[in-house]
């Protein structure tokens, strides 16, 4: 990957394939390719971009290191607040995320603020030591499996003084319940188990790691909150603020065609995708039957867990 340097004109290159996980969930399975619903998307994400932009406190004339920057609504939306003094480094490990997003600064004019670096949050080697006055990300350390490594390479780049501040998703308890109905199951009598929870737990699982094993080894499953800020106070950070938002809301699915297409997470396949590979017909039409018209009443709840970790590298 060749990337060039800030106020170039030309794009980056093109290393791989047109799409990738990242970009194939960020840009079409998150919302379901359902515009309506991409806006309702957009709006929480914005949501939670501000936040981290009110926790890294950049000022006129800073650098801003937006580590899995996707499609780099953290970044633009601080250029938008500081102005252009501000320096911005956008990374990703997906080569396509990236080139969408330096055309969205091409159409903003801000191309010549913006660095792009295609590199995973645990090795930004192209980033010198101390030279970063704040580091952001959105869901980004949820997929890292050493997030050591992660906050390590975090701390190096920060010149003293400076900060991070992380809006990272907690799935341990979808993973915990996933494991839940997996023990429920295993614990009844061959043919006393409902049948619509048997196939409940078939979604779920396939979403979600359900075994003490599985989870120990998954990347967004292993750790919680409390992990978060022991790992930060691990690689040195000082000055740690946390704060775990759980949010329970009436589900904001438009319909039951946009639940089955969309996903929760890059790595979850999308129901419609688990139906057709691990359902046979008779059971799809049973768990539809069953669940639809739950979602379309508009009795069915949705949860998020999002920390907002905020820490600071010490003065020299």
């Amino acid at each position: 990957m060749t990337t060039e340097s800030p106020g170039a004109s030309g794009p980056l290159e093109d290393p791989s394939q047109h799409t990738d996980l990242w970009s194939g969930w960020l840009l079409h399975y998150r919302h379901a390719d359902d515009p309506a619903f991409a806006q309702v998307v957009r709006a929480a994400t914005e949501s939670y971009a501000d936040r981290v932009l009110d926790g890294a406190r950049l000022a006129p004339g800073m650098s801003l290191a937006d580590v899995g920057t996707g499609e780099g609504l953290i970044a633009f939306r601080a250029i938008d607040r500081i102005g252009p003094s501000l320096r911005v480094l956008l990374t990703d490990i997906s080569a396509p995320m990236l080139r969408h997003a330096e055309t969205l600064a091409v159409q903003r004019g801000v191309r010549h603020q913006c660095h792009f670096l295609h590199c995973p949050a645990e090795n930004l080697h192209e980033i010198a030591d101390a030279s970063i006055d704040a580091v952001t990300t959105r869901a980004v350390l949820a997929y890292v499996q050493d997030k050591s490594a992660a906050l390590r390479e975090f701390y190096r780049i920060l010149k003293p003084s400076g900060r991070i501040s992380l809006a990272e998703p907690i799935f341990q308890d979808d993973a915990f319940a996933a494991r839940a109905l997996r023990t429920v199951l295993e614990s009844r009598p061959p043919g006393s188990v409902n049948r619509f929870l048997s196939l409940l737990h078939r979604w779920k699982s396939a979403q979600y790691p359900d075994t003490e094993e599985a989870i120990k080894h998954s990347a967004i499953a292993n750790y919680s909150e409390r992990d978060l800020i022991r790992l930060a106070h691990g690689c040195g950070f000082v000055e740690m603020h946390l704060e775990l938002h759980i949010d329970v809301t009436p589900s904001n699915m438009p319909s039951w065609d946009v639940f089955v297409n969309s996903s929760p997470h890059p790595l979850a396949p999308a129901l419609n995708v688990i139906l057709a590979q691990q359902f046979t017909a008779e059971e799809r039409q049973f768990f539809e039957q069953t669940l639809r018209p739950e979602v379309e009443s508009g009795r069915a709840t949705a949860t998020s867990r999002i920390a907002y970790l905020t820490a600071g590298k010490p003065p020299a």
